[in-house]
């Protein structure tokens, strides 16, 4: 997975600039200011001194859509300086850790690195709900499903196997996957439910968008993991497939998962030092909350309208004061 910073627009890198020029000048008074200025043995400048912050934004829309909206609000309204660096899930929960990252603002839910990080190392803390419930599931088209309606019970889904075949799934069913990065049962799903499928990845959101949308427009079946919320849901309407009900215990081992995904309320996670010496900036983080339809409206002219993700940020930010106001500390 690539990682890298994102750029921002020239006018705010040259405020940085100066934001920085401003703290070399001021470390270079004397030893004293140095040593108060200077970094840290981990490399990180203190968070009394800084006045970056720097968030994660992960590869699906609906979180980079958090991202922006954060880090717009963050530099226009409170002054901060904001880096984004894309990175895979599990890499963010360690970079957040070391305070590489200071808050991961969309998480779907990862036990093994919160009971890591949150219980044993207490190095993350929670920050809060995002206001958003998200839910992972297999979905086939609408009208696949209007013309076959038992496809939406996956005992059924070996009887569509044929239809459902690819020149990458070969004898097999397909099941569309998006990043290779993202969260998923389906592997162990497939095998322990006995399914004639094959996953096959599309490498990323974007790919799997275009897929989908050209089966839909082709009228073409097809199955795929997707998710909710979702921008695209508003275009190509698709029904959930029934996986078995969930059982308590039922995905405690990952190998012998046979249930389906669930509901799951949308967490923020902050480093513990940036939490609590991170002002007005980690208070912020903390109240940002807001809705699957809000969320939806900026993903949808990030990806739907190809809008740059500040620009997409910017317009939400200018209509809708009476929701971000709030946030504010």
């Amino acid at each position: 997975m690539h990682t890298g910073e994102r750029p921002r627009t020239l006018a705010r890198a040259r405020t940085r600039a100066r934001t920085r020029a401003a703290a070399v000048a001021a470390c270079a008074l004397g030893a004293l200011a140095l040593s108060a200025c200077g970094a840290a043995e981990t490399g990180k400048q203190s968070l009394a001194d800084s006045n970056t912050v720097n968030l994660t934004a992960p590869s699906w829309v609906g979180a980079e859509a958090n991202t922006a909206v954060a880090a717009h609000l963050l530099e226009e309204e409170l002054g901060y300086n904001v880096r984004t660096r894309q990175m895979g899930e599990v890499l963010a929960w360690d970079a957040l850790s070391r305070g590489d990252v200071d808050a991961i603002l969309e998480d779907w839910g990862h036990p093994q690195e919160e009971k890591r990080y949150v219980e044993e190392k207490k190095t993350v803390v929670p920050g809060g709900d995002l206001g958003v419930t998200g839910h992972i599931g297999w979905f086939v088209p609408k009208y696949f499903a209007d013309e076959h309606p038992d496809v939406t019970d996956w005992r059924n889904l070996d009887k569509y196997a044929d239809e459902l075949r690819t020149p990458e799934s070969g004898d097999k069913g397909q099941l569309l996957e998006g990043s290779p990065d993202y969260v998923t049962n389906d592997e162990a799903l497939i095998k322990n439910l006995d399914l004639d499928l094959k996953p096959v990845y599309a490498g990323s959101e974007a790919t799997q968008i275009t897929q989908i949308r050209r089966s839909a427009e082709n009228r073409k079946p097809f199955l795929t993991y997707w998710w909710t919320p979702q921008w695209l849901n508003a275009e190509v309407e698709m029904v959930e497939v029934e996986l078995p009900e969930r059982t308590e215990g039922c995905d405690a081992d990952p190998e012998r998962i046979d249930c389906a995904y669930p509901k799951t309320p949308l967490q923020k996670f902050l480093n513990a030092d940036f939490a609590e010496n991170g002002g007005r900036a980690a208070q912020f983080l903390k109240n940002f909350r807001w809705t699957e339809d809000q969320q939806n409206e900026v993903a949808q002219m990030i990806a739907g309208e190809r809008m740059p993700a500040e620009e997409a940020a910017e317009k939400w930010v200018e209509e809708n004061p009476q929701v971000w106001k709030k946030w504010i500390p």
